[in-house]
């Protein structure tokens, strides 16, 4: 399929969760900038889809050049951008594995033993199959490999202290950063096979408590069948178990965790106000930017004609002292959705709240005029007759104003 550069980009700005129109059907997309740029507007729009970080990690294997000095940097810096944007993900096990055998097949042991400490600490599905796995390449190389020299010469120097290896004097050895005896054969064996051990045990009391915490999240986890973005509705126990789990995360889980969560969650329910506004509320407590981002990315691209997010977001920037933003966002909402009497009387209120009477006034005439029933112009006219005799103190003015309703509406 060939897709010129404006139908793709008016396509993927309404679908843009539908990452698999160019992925995962393997559509050849043709067009002007590269294939690159393509993966990378989805991975900003969709950061936490593991497959499309995968993807595009493979497109990078496949087109950079590998006597390139430079793209082993390169796919190792996109390695991290994907482990930081999903890792978190309770789903995101191919990707941390994917990432670790491809150390693996560059001998970079230490950088493997980092990875592990990173995923041996976070609650994913396959979180048992990570510490096997860490094991046996704990078992399957020798200590020095795996981690820093100065890890590993502090390692000997723990051993030496808690098997009381001193001197006569009592004074530790001095030549602990040196090799082991080789001939000692014996000792060889028994210092590799206590640092192995210890390093173990090191992670494993990491593991025990990350053992618990997917524990407290496998029921919500199961509960998800439809991890997709669809435009069918979501069943009604879905829904619940998505906001149970997210009042889960918000008691317990740190901001990364929930931010990570809420972005799983409005993939599945993207349609759902309801959870655009419980996201935008949390961030209240951490982040105006983020706030920001979380109402623009919900009333722009997925509920451009769903009111009370647009309101929301409309108070939010008025609060912030954003009033021209404000009323920007209220004109757009009444463009999209005309007729609705709410947002008129959102835009009426906004004017008198910050002394431009004349605009508020204005704005009532408008909608009296352009009434579509004399029962609708009735309610305009009560609301504008109230404004001049509240605010203006003219009660000459909302007298006129009335009587002029009942002319029309004789009911």
């Amino acid at each position: 399929m060939i897709i010129q550069t404006n139908s793709w980009k008016v396509t993927f700005s309404v679908y843009r969760l539908c990452w698999w129109f160019f992925s995962n059907k393997l559509i050849l997309v043709i067009i002007r900038n590269s294939l690159s740029q393509v993966y990378r507007q989805g991975l900003q729009a969709i950061p936490l889809s593991v497959d499309l970080w995968l993807h595009y990690i493979n497109f990078l294997k496949e087109t950079l050049d590998s006597n390139n000095p430079e793209t082993d940097a390169k796919i190792k810096s996109v390695f991290e951008h994907a482990v930081l944007a999903a890792g978190t993900d309770f789903r995101s096990d191919r990707l941390w594995e994917t990432y670790i055998n491809w150390e693996n097949d560059r001998g970079n042991l230490e950088e493997v033993t980092a990875i592990y400490d990173r995923i041996l600490g976070i609650p994913t599905q396959l979180y048992s199959h990570h510490f096997q796995r860490f094991r046996d390449h704990v078992q399957n190389h020798l200590p020095k490999d795996l981690i820093s020299p100065e890890d590993f010469i502090n390692l000997r120097q723990e051993l030496a202290s808690t098997n009381a290896h001193f001197d006569n004097d009592g004074i530790p050895r001095n030549d602990l950063a040196a090799e082991i005896d080789i001939n000692d054969p014996a000792r060889i064996v028994s210092e590799i096979e206590n640092m192995r051990h210890r390093i173990i045990e090191v992670r494993q009391e990491i593991y025990n408590h990350n053992e618990n915490e997917v524990s407290r999240r496998w029921a919500f986890e199961e509960g998800i069948k439809r991890p997709y973005f669809h435009v069918k509705p979501l069943e009604k126990a879905q829904l619940k178990n998505w906001k149970d789990y997210l009042d889960f995360e918000i008691e317990n889980g740190t901001l990364e965790r929930v931010v990570v969560l809420f972005e799983r969650c409005l993939v599945a329910c993207a349609l759902y106000e309801d959870f655009w506004i419980k996201y935008a509320k949390y961030m209240e407590n951490h982040s105006n930017e983020g706030v920001r981002h979380v109402f623009s990315r919900a009333c722009t691209v997925h509920l451009s004609k769903k009111p009370m997010v647009h309101l929301l977001w409309a108070a939010f920037e008025e609060q912030q002292g954003n009033i021209n933003e404000a009323r920007r966002i209220l004109k757009t909402l009444e463009d999209s959705v005309p007729g609705l009497a709410m947002v008129r009387l959102r835009r009426v209120s906004l004017e008198r709240r910050h002394g431009n009477i004349d605009e508020a006034e204005f704005l009532l005439q408008d909608a009296i005029k352009n009434s579509k029933t004399p029962n609708e112009s009735s309610f305009y006219a009560v609301k504008l007759a109230r404004l001049l005799f509240k605010v203006e103190k003219s009660l000459p003015k909302a007298r006129k104003v009335l009587v002029e309703a009942i002319d029309i509406d004789k009911v």
